[in-house]
């Protein structure tokens, strides 16, 4: 049997945060599905002009401002590649 060591940091984590919250994309799990987009009831999340995911599709990125921390993104995402922390 093989054993992987899997890192976090091999998905090439993208963060943003501000002074109430951490949003993480990881590039390397994003497949560009737009689900979180699609059900971000603040809108706070677009395709991002420059990071792509796993298959060269465009990433996501977060505007904190409007991010209510429900986490909802986080829970649709099919491919866990975001993750939403409070600080």
């Amino acid at each position: 049997m093989i054993k992987q060591d899997c890192n976090m940091k091999d998905f090439k984590p993208k963060t943003f945060k501000d002074d109430q919250k951490k949003a993480t994309v990881f590039l390397g799990l994003c497949k560009g599905c737009g689900l979180c987009i699609e059900n971000c009831p603040q809108k706070g999340i677009i395709f991002s002009k420059k990071d792509v995911g796993v298959y060269s599709t465009p990433s996501v990125e977060f505007d904190l401002k409007r991010c209510q921390n429900c986490k909802i993104c986080e829970n649709i995402c099919p491919d866990c590649a975001i993750k939403i922390e409070k600080k």
